[in-house]
């Protein structure tokens, strides 16, 4: 496929070579996965990894698709097929019913959190069977924000996913190498080299708790354009000494045990209960996003 070097291709690949050796993403040799759902940040993605790179060192990509369950007419898979021919990239697709399965009975309130999880799973088994040590997801720095004000407002953590994630004790890494690319620049790109946004089929996608922190921080952005970017920044500027530390456990003069932790259980008894098993046994907080 021929490559259309704008100024905006040669901008956002600065920026995605920059979040590249900030966090360490790709080595020398690295055989990189590239997760890619269908739609436009992950072909995005690709576009930017297969070109040339200027500062990051020699790697490695493969492709991998993982069919929701969502198409019965396989036109997502198809759509990535295609594009991949183009490319010469080698694709391995696959079909599967994880979300139907994240959407059923066993594991209504939470669908996102299951449903991202299997996808997650089966990409590290390709992984590992293509011998890769790096997974790369599409995230961009909205994505980011996004998943820190989840989990703060709806899993009562201070978290997000991560540019760089270990993981298996480090064998293998998540990697998003558009973490500094807003969301805007990686739409726009998309259309400067023909990307059609793919259609939407999941049945909670304008419910979910994304699209409520989406909408949050829209309208914020219309009294300040500059909000999503000064919370990403934040991330780098955390103070620990004004913010809330765990409580000291005190210990009662006449049983000897510890107060404090004796108040904890309840808390994560609730926990627990809200969060629920699922299918498949993903136990988890009903709130947090880890990598979503």
């Amino acid at each position: 496929m021929e490559e259309k070097r704008t100024r905006l291709h040669l901008h956002l690949k600065k920026w995605l070579e920059k979040a590249v050796g900030d966090y360490g993403m790709i080595a020398a040799g690295d055989r990189v996965l590239v997760g890619v759902s269908g739609g436009v940040d992950s072909f995005v993605l690709l576009d930017l990894l297969n070109s040339p790179m200027i500062f990051t060192p020699p790697f490695s990509i493969l492709a991998a698709h993982i069919d929701l369950g969502f198409d019965p007419a396989g036109e997502g898979a198809a759509r990535v097929a295609d594009r991949l021919a183009e490319t010469g990239i080698p694709l391995i697709s696959e079909r599967t019913d994880i979300g139907p399965l994240a959407h059923s009975e066993v594991n209504r309130k939470n669908p996102c959190f299951l449903c991202s999880r299997l996808r997650r799973r089966r990409l590290f088994e390709i992984a590992a069977a293509e011998g890769c040590t790096k997974v790369a997801l599409a995230h961009h720095r909205d994505d980011i924000v996004e998943t820190l004000l989840i989990n703060l407002f709806f899993g009562r953590e201070i978290s997000t996913m991560t540019p760089n994630q270990p993981l298996f004790g480090g064998q293998l890494h998540i990697i998003r190498p558009l973490a500094y690319v807003p969301e805007a620049l990686v739409k726009k790109y998309g259309r400067e080299q023909g990307i059609a946004p793919a259609e939407e089929r999941c049945p909670t996608s304008r419910t979910s708790r994304r699209r409520t922190v989406k909408d949050l921080l829209d309208g914020l952005e219309r009294d300040n354009p500059e909000v999503r970017d000064n919370i990403f920044r934040a991330m780098g500027h955390v103070k620990p000494d004004y913010l809330l530390a765990p409580p000291r456990p005190l210990k009662t003069a006449r049983t000897g045990r510890s107060r404090g932790a004796g108040a904890e259980k309840p808390i994560s008894d609730v926990g627990e209960r809200r969060a629920g098993t699922g299918a498949g046994g993903a136990a988890g907080h009903a709130g947090a996003e880890r990598t979503a």
